[in-house]
């Protein structure tokens, strides 16, 4: 049995924050008005900020954002404890059942000795006992395109439905690339556009079975070209000249020099 005391400063904690939001919503008249649909873009920010904190290492900006998605789930558990929908407990309670529940390796007899045996045992149980019609239930229609091709092949491969080696799936990179190109040389718009997906989303399934996640490896280019361009703009101003007035191939003396100076 754990140690209560382990958890007495959290347990203190998040009952002060309960107590806290039962007051604001008594007496800010802000936090009065929020409604679910009020939070929803901020909470969506919010996450987005913590994503950010995460990518730089920013242990103590990760901490704060931490607390302000933590404020968000208390914020909207209490707006729908004062419309009779749930309670904060039935929240804490559906995700503990949750954990248990997809998680026989340690709260029952299933055996899973490897990620790859729990992950595939994830999906099983959802459908299963959780009553998800199919494999790729809950995937949030407004991800971000990039980010939803990933989970539904991860998904998809919890059930079996995947590459047997990274070799095959680079041989369908290939493939989908002649098909773009060949399009391409036709002109047809319409096709151009389902064949580059096809691109995109075979190049996601590669960096899958390269254990890289494609919308980390993206954001870490962006920042690069942003990082780059930008000391490209000092250097230009620093020598009295204006971007506007220049031909690619000047900027191009630049853009070298800063990739220079970055990879020092």
């Amino acid at each position: 049995m754990n140690n209560p005391d382990k958890y007495a400063d959290a347990l203190a904690g998040f009952r002060h924050l309960l107590e806290i939001m039962d007051e604001l919503r008594e007496k800010c008249p802000w936090d009065r008005e929020q409604t679910f649909d009020s939070l929803r873009n901020l909470t969506v920010e919010e996450t987005f900020e913590l994503s950010d904190a995460i990518f730089q290492k920013d242990y103590k900006d990760m901490c704060k954002e931490l607390g302000d998605l933590m404020l968000h789930i208390v914020f909207y558990s209490k707006i729908a404890s004062e419309q009779q929908l749930f309670e904060v407990k039935d929240v804490l309670k559906q995700l503990c059942d949750k954990l248990i529940r997809r998680h026989p390796h340690i709260y029952g007899e299933m055996k899973a000795d490897s990620a790859n045996e729990v992950h595939e045992n994830w999906e099983k149980i959802k459908l299963q006992t959780e009553g998800n019609r199919s494999v790729l239930g809950g995937i949030p229609s407004g991800m971000p395109a990039l980010t939803k091709a990933y989970r539904i092949q991860d998904k998809v491969s919890g059930v079996g439905f995947d590459w047997d080696n990274k070799e095959d799936v680079w041989d369908k990179v290939q493939e989908e690339l002649g098909e773009l190109k060949e399009e391409v040389d036709t002109g047809n718009q319409a096709r151009m556009e389902e064949e580059f997906g096809d691109v995109l989303f075979s190049l996601i399934n590669y960096a899958r079975f390269l254990h890289v996640h494609p919308e980390d490896a993206l954001e870490k280019t962006n920042r690069k070209f942003m990082s780059r361009f930008q000391l490209l703009e000092q250097m230009v101003k620093a020598d009295n000249r204006q971007l506007t007035d220049m031909t690619l191939a000047e900027m191009d003396v630049y853009w070298e020099r800063a990739k220079e100076k970055t990879n020092e």
